[in-house]
């Protein structure tokens, strides 16, 4: 009875947990809409996750844009933790939105799987601008308060609360225009439907690649990047400001040990593909991996600092 008992559970064995996952197509939801820094990465890094997943692994990249994040972020929170939904969420907007209003998710309700990009704001400007640098775009918008418009991917966003800080910091009052994502944000001052562009300074040089007439006014890192190494960052232009967006991947809380190890060595690895870093490079992304617990450490501190920013400067439109 014993020798058949221990047949029984060995034929089992391989029908549970992660021996068999995964078993079917996971999907992969993206917040931002199609073309933006977010989607190229995602869409970059899949076909590495399904080689070191193994087992034949598809992944599906979903977009669920909308309401600058939340759509995406809610729609990952509240699906099944199953290992079958992962995505990507983007500080600031996984923090600021439940500060701002009752949103269906929270930054607690993720397994944090590992970030992988880490890319500085910049404030772009069509290339017939004449403005060239931060003090010159001051100038601009206190000759014409109000006037200003500066697109961005949402309220709460990086771009956002990075446009509040340069109005404070240089005393102008600029106009608010959120879209959907950052490829909205370059149709937008593409066609000069906007003045300005605050969009991350790796999403920014790869639309200058593609052909967009940009002229890059920052990047708001503590130092020059290796991207853009002849940009001079706010810092150095006399504003003390300082603003990213972390972009990495997470899954729904609760998902099984066995699953969620299988995804975050998978995700690691991928990561530290040569051939995914090769690709990252053609598109200008600034790569950053942070494991699990540095990535949610980072998260939790974000959530203290920026719910005092709330109780200082609010972001929400008026």
């Amino acid at each position: 009875m014993r020798v058949l008992a221990l047949l029984a559970a060995l034929a089992l064995a391989p029908c549970t947990g992660a021996a068999a996952y995964p078993e079917r197509p996971i999907t992969m939801l993206v917040a931002y809409s199609p073309g933006g820094g977010t989607d190229l990465v995602a869409r970059a890094i899949a076909p590495y996750l399904e080689k070191y997943l193994g087992g034949g692994a598809k992944i599906v990249v979903v977009n669920r844009a909308g309401a600058g994040g939340e759509v995406g972020f809610a729609a990952l929170a509240n699906s099944p933790a199953d290992g079958y939904t992962i995505g990507f969420v983007n500080t600031p907007p996984l923090l600021t939105i439940p500060i701002e209003r009752q949103a269906q998710f929270h930054w607690q309700r993720y397994d944090y799987i590992g970030n992988i990009i880490d890319d500085p704001c910049n404030f772009s400007v069509h290339a017939e601008t004449p403005i060239r640098n931060l003090a010159e775009l001051a100038a601009y918008a206190k000759a014409q308060p109000g006037e200003v418009t500066v697109g961005t991917t949402g309220i709460g966003s990086d771009d956002h609360i990075a446009m509040l800080k340069f109005e404070r910091a240089a005393g102008v009052k600029l106009r608010h225009i959120p879209f959907k994502g950052s490829a909205d944000v370059r149709a937008a001052i593409a066609g000069r439907q906007i003045m300005v562009a605050a969009i991350n300074i790796g999403e920014a040089l790869q639309y200058q690649k593609g052909g967009t007439p940009l002229r890059n006014l920052v990047q708001m890192s503590p130092a020059r990047t290796n991207l853009a190494p002849e940009l001079p960052t706010a810092r150095e232009q006399g504003y003390d400001i300082e603003m990213s967006s972390l972009r990495g991947m997470a899954a729904p809380k609760g998902l099984p040990a066995d699953i969620r190890e299988r995804l975050v060595a998978a995700v690691e690895r991928a990561a530290a593909d040569p051939d995914f870093q090769a690709q990252a490079v053609k598109f200008f992304a600034p790569l950053r991996y942070l494991t699990p617990a540095q990535y949610e450490a980072i998260v939790r501190d974000a959530d203290v600092m920026y719910r005092a920013m709330w109780r200082d400067m609010p972001w929400a439109d008026k």
